[in-house]
């Protein structure tokens, strides 16, 4: 029997992702260097992994409110509107996910009906344009350029726009950029997302890792809050990756439809990690500022490791990535990618792998300690004075 005719069109035409072939050819040599996880190399803070153990011992096993412990939604609409000037309810505003990615999912499924357009981003994150199609919407790539750091100015996002246009799905800070949209960024946009009337889909996973301007919620625009829904959730700021806990922050409309989703896919998000949240909001900011200013330092190194080696890199104002331009090499981002690994034994991402804007780029993550960057950086400098001759 041939068993591919029986899987979906949907499944049959979804790409793998662009990460998983390095990750996989990385796997399969021996003293590889990796700097392509984006993932934090600090463990989760002790006063959160002491809670959910806590939790576990007093027998707090069960399912919780569909929507999240009560305590910790209480927690999350706290904590936006301190740190983000957002006014959220956590009755009827809030749902706790399976990570951000769970957020991702039932946002999209509960806003696009098939042959609905979506704007996202290029160069973006893998699962956007995956996501969008899996729920039977259209994506519609805008091309954002180096030379505007990748922000999103109102003259690509006016021209994007068309009749069919449903959504537009944002992140800053970015991932795989590192861009970020400012205050004043946003002013330039509100307008247009006003007149259009287009709901803004915005991943806010990485707002606390925001360096030298302090990060705007595009929900802090009262003028069009309604219009977005907000995904942000603990894996980035908090070190809690494999923890998987998210949230997603909307109007009651958008999130009674996107909780009768999640219902029926995850029932509820684990509840061992609700109570270590709920911990790390109320008392471990300062260990997320602690992380922060360390990784403020990793990307001053290698931005200046890389423009010291030849390859522009602007300043990213946000996350954990930079995203050297390898143009000047002569290679393709995968040659560049798949060269090193095979010479140096450095791993890093193609910047195709996040949309054909990201050719002639390259991702690397400095969520790393200092002296593997070093390393890494050494590496690759050797790599490119080898390849130039």
């Amino acid at each position: 029997m041939d068993y591919d005719k029986l899987l979906s069109d949907r499944a049959k035409l979804i790409k793998p992702s662009g990460i998983r072939k390095f990750f996989d050819l990385a796997s399969s040599m021996e003293g590889v260097v990796s700097l392509g996880v984006g993932e934090p190399d600090f463990a989760t803070p002790w006063a959160i992994r002491e809670a959910a153990i806590y939790s576990i011992e007093k027998g707090r096993t069960f399912y919780t409110a569909n929507r999240g412990l009560i305590e910790l939604r209480k927690e999350i609409c706290d904590y936006y509107e301190r740190r983000f000037h957002v006014s959220y309810n956590p009755e009827s505003e809030c749902i706790v996910t399976v990570g951000g990615s769970e957020g991702i999912d039932i946002t999209l499924r509960a806003i696009l009906n098939p042959g609905d357009e979506m704007i996202v981003l290029d160069p973006g994150y893998v699962a956007y344009t995956p996501g969008v199609e899996l729920s039977g919407g259209v994506p519609v790539p805008i091309t954002l350029r180096h030379e505007d750091q990748f922000k999103l100015t109102p003259e690509l996002l006016k021209a994007a726009i068309t009749p069919k246009t449903k959504a537009i799905l944002l992140n800053y800070p970015s991932n795989p950029t590192g861009g970020l949209m400012t205050k004043e960024d946003y002013e330039k946009i509100i307008p247009i997302i006003k007149e259009s009337g287009i709901i803004v889909v915005s991943d806010e996973i990485y707002g606390e890792l925001s360096y030298e301007d302090e990060f705007c919620s595009i929900a802090s625009f009262e003028e069009i809050k309604d219009q977005c829904i907000i995904i942000s959730g603990f894996s980035k700021a908090f070190a809690m990756t494999g923890w998987r806990l998210g949230y997603v922050l909307s109007n009651p409309t958008f999130s009674k439809a996107m909780l009768k989703i999640h219902q029926y896919i995850i029932m509820s998000a684990p509840t061992a990690p609700q109570y270590g949240a709920v911990e790390g909001l109320r008392h471990c900011y300062d260990e997320v500022l602690k992380m922060r200013d360390s990784y403020k330092a990793r990307r001053n190194f290698c931005v200046k490791a890389f423009n010291d080696m030849g390859l522009e890199t602007f300043k990213p104002q946000g996350a954990f990535y930079v995203f050297p331009c390898i143009k000047s090499t002569g290679l393709t981002s995968d040659e560049f990618c798949e060269q090193l690994l095979n010479d140096q034994k450095i791993a890093c991402v193609p910047g195709t792998a996040f949309g054909l804007a990201g050719e002639g780029f390259i991702r690397v993550s400095y969520a790393y300690s200092l002296e593997e960057l070093k390393y890494a950086t050494e590496k690759i400098a050797e790599f490119v004075k080898k390849i130039r001759g």
